[in-house]
């Protein structure tokens, strides 16, 4: 079997969607699968191939023309530069697969290529285009680029051979635009389990430099979008440090969020229960979650975080810490309340603080949460686990017995 993925990004190598790439890739390729991968120019541009992590990564060139200069026009000009480059990799290639990762930037293209050369198409959505570019602000939920972009990622589920998606809540939806329920599988998010150990390093220097020995810290280590719900947590924080004054806050990331946040920790007078190293190297992560008891995922209740399951609460739940969580619907997918972590109501800033407070006075509890949660991520969060879903997908698709 040999698969042409399409992606987003290629090199550095260091975000979540690509860690889900990769995950996929590697699990594909310990299959006996061969593997080629295509980077759109949307995100990484640049020409020829490029090697990291041992794959070899095509580019597409950016388009230039007019065309490519003009809002919204420049999409197409992409999706055509993309189009172009799948055919090229296919002919040369002969995959049995293309394998589109989302958004419909790529998918297009991959189902108008696919068609072109007799290859089916797989197109796996991690989360839709549309509720990302609200959140962020670039357009509002409902408005006509919202309904276009929403129209264009039903158009390419419809053309896609096959489906794939991240939970119950994302396929849930994708069937209620009209695509069969047959069609669409559930390729669950999920990590390397064996990179990441449940045993804390006997000596962490961080820790004695960010002043965090014998205190409890609560920790989120990710992007700063204010879906992510970190100012809540700010909010809830006093509370919290009234009932256990040693508690400590570790925030290790960055976006849009971070300078709201400095500041009302500055309004709140927590700046000695706060610490903000920022953004830090990917090789250096493993050291800033062994700081970190309890890790605290807030998010905020609204259509992208009820669909979507995150990945870091699964990478903490690996490496046997406690995940204190909104009970948005992507979360409760992962976490069982009180078996394999702690819910609280979403947006809920006294719930938090007392879940937190409840948590922090129940250590005794905590083994048992952890290697719950452990347990949970490798009988069901693996990657091996989570890809072996793709199979039939596949075999059917070729034929294949």
């Amino acid at each position: 079997m040999k698969v042409l993925h399409v992606l987003d990004h290629g090199p550095p190598l260091q975000s979540g969607y690509v860690s889900r790439s990769l995950g996929i890739i590697r699990e594909q390729r310990r299959l006996g699968w061969e593997t080629v991968h295509l980077v759109s120019p949307r995100q990484q541009k640049g020409t020829g191939a490029e090697e990291a992590a041992g794959l070899v990564f095509h580019r597409t060139p950016a388009p230039s023309g007019l065309l490519s200069r003009l809002p919204v026009l420049d999409y197409i000009a992409e999706m055509r530069a993309t189009e172009a480059r799948i055919l090229d990799l296919a002919r040369a290639e002969r995959p049995d697969i293309i394998h589109a990762h989302s958004p419909a930037l790529n998918g297009l293209p991959a189902t108008r290529a696919g068609r072109s050369v007799g290859i089916p198409v797989v197109y796996e959505v991690r989360a839709f285009w549309e509720d990302a570019a609200a959140d962020l602000g670039r357009l509002k939920e409902g408005d006509l680029r919202y309904r276009l972009t929403r129209g264009l990622e039903t158009h390419v589920l419809r053309r896609a051979d096959a489906v794939t998606t991240l939970c119950q809540g994302t396929r849930d939806d994708i069937v209620a635009r009209g695509i069969p329920a047959e069609k669409v599988t559930i390729i669950p998010n999920a990590v390397d389990v064996s990179g990441f150990s449940t045993e804390r390093l006997p000596l962490n220097p961080l820790r004695a430099e960010f002043g965090l020995e014998g205190k409890a810290v609560l920790g989120f280590i990710g992007s700063f979008y204010s879906y992510e719900g970190l100012s809540l947590l700010v909010e809830a924080l006093p509370a919290i440090v009234a009932a256990v004054p040693d508690v400590r806050l570790l925030l290790v990331g960055g976006g849009n969020e971070a300078e709201a946040l400095k500041a009302r920790i500055g309004e709140l007078d927590l700046a000695g229960h706060v610490v903000m190293p920022g953004r830090v190297p990917f090789s250096e992560v493993g050291r800033y979650y062994d700081l970190v008891d309890v890790f605290v995922y807030p998010r905020l209740k609204m259509r992208l975080t009820d669909l979507v399951t995150p990945l870091k609460p699964i990478e903490a739940m690996a490496s046997g810490r406690i995940v204190v969580a909104s009970d948005v619907g992507g979360h409760r997918e992962i976490v069982t309340d009180r078996e394999t972590g702690f819910l609280f109501p979403a947006g809920n800033r006294d719930a938090l603080a007392a879940t937190v407070v409840e948590v922090l006075g129940a250590r005794e509890a905590w083994p048992a949460i952890a290697a719950a949660g452990r347990s949970y991520v490798e009988r069901e969060r693996s990657w091996e686990a989570s890809c072996a879903r793709y199979v039939p997908v596949f075999a059917r698709l070729t034929r294949r017995a």
